[in-house]
């Protein structure tokens, strides 16, 4: 159940993206407008949640992304990834295929489905 769970969570993420990213590509500008107004205090307050997960302890290690047999020293893979896509982006867009491209997925039926997005 949890297994389902989670996918169909990740599903409903995956697709909030796309549809962000389409509007971002073909919305006229008064939409554009509309959208980045509700959309980008939203996706800022999740940064900023899931930033304030991985902040390092006091011995320097990532808390969320530690385990009891090994500490990840940080800066960790999400503090790096945000970095990349928030700081650096912007100076240099990467040509990189999504890290995502090719997954399974839980159809609106219900059934799973493999597929490229």
């Amino acid at each position: 159940m949890d297994e389902i769970l989670g996918q169909v969570l990740r599903n409903a993420v995956w697709e909030r993206l796309d549809m962000l990213a389409e509007l971002a590509n073909r919305a006229d500008a008064p939409s554009l407008l509309s959208v980045a107004r509700s959309e980008l205090p939203r996706l800022t307050e999740g940064w900023r949640a899931m930033l304030a997960a991985h902040e390092p302890d006091e011995k320097g290690n990532c808390p969320a992304c530690s385990s009891r047999w090994r500490q990840q020293k940080a800066p960790c893979s999400v503090w790096q990834a945000a970095y990349e896509h928030l700081v650096a982006g912007g100076l240099a867009p990467t040509t990189q295929p999504a890290r995502h491209a090719t997954r399974t997925r839980v159809t609106h039926t219900g059934r799973l489905a493999t597929g490229t997005r």
